[in-house]
């Protein structure tokens, strides 16, 4: 499980998460919508180890996080994956499509472009997408090549934070295919966080309200409608 107990975090002196609590369960989706501006990105940068919280505790399948981004435990830090919500800012502009996905392999000493090339393929980019670099695509294949890198280290938490927004239809329903089939594939837990109310109920298992001051209220079955 992937849990956060307690966080609170603050930019500064403005308290932008407050004592808040979340699980995500292996092989589940759980979902989290809430109004911009609530902490839900914030709270996606904590549980990615990406963003040290002023105080609470953050826990990966019951080991307790010690480190924050590169300092953090590799094998927590590789256990969780996060796909942003605007591509463009989450790549090296330097880098081709190709790159982008073996990234983290890279990173890690697994250097395996079979693998890469079946990413590539299981996300719906061609040969001739894998060459060029994010100003030469359009935002759906980038972020077709933001999942599979997120995918390439097989992580046991995939946190998608409004991964779908602004994308075509089909685009969207690749995307969604793509996680849940590796959900069922591999048991992973998924947290969800969008605006879209109807994908949310029409995917998760559970729904989290973001309420008040980003903190979450009690959570609603999928297909019913959360507590304001």
């Amino acid at each position: 499980m992937l849990e956060a107990k307690d966080v609170t975090v603050a930019y500064q002196r403005k308290i932008v998460l407050a004592d808040v609590s979340l699980s995500v369960e292996p092989g589940l989706v759980t979902a989290l919508s809430g109004p911009s501006g609530c902490g839900k990105s914030t709270l996606a940068r904590v549980l990615a180890l990406m963003l040290r919280p002023r105080s609470g505790q953050v826990s990966v399948d019951g080991v307790t996080v010690r480190g924050w981004r590169q300092r953090a435990d590799r094998r927590l830090r590789t256990s969780v994956a996060l796909i942003y919500q605007s591509p463009r800012q989450a790549v090296d502009p330097r880098l081709t499509l190709t790159e982008v996905i073996a990234e983290p392999l890279a990173a890690n000493g697994r250097p395996d472009p079979e693998r890469v090339r079946a990413l590539a393929r299981e996300t719906g980019l061609t040969d001739d997408l894998l060459t060029r670099r994010s100003h030469e695509v359009s935002e759906g294949q980038l972020q077709r090549a933001c999942l599979a890198r997120a995918l390439s280290l097989e992580p046991r938490y995939l946190i998608c934070d409004e991964m779908t927004t602004m994308l075509d239809a089909s685009t969207q329903a690749l995307l969604v295919g793509v996680v849940d089939a590796y959900r069922r594939r591999t048991g992973a837990g998924v947290l969800a966080i969008s605006h879209d109310t109807v994908l949310l109920d029409r995917w998760a298992d559970r729904v989290i309200d973001f309420a008040g001051p980003g903190v979450p209220a009690a959570p609603a079955a999928a297909g019913s409608t959360p507590d304001a």
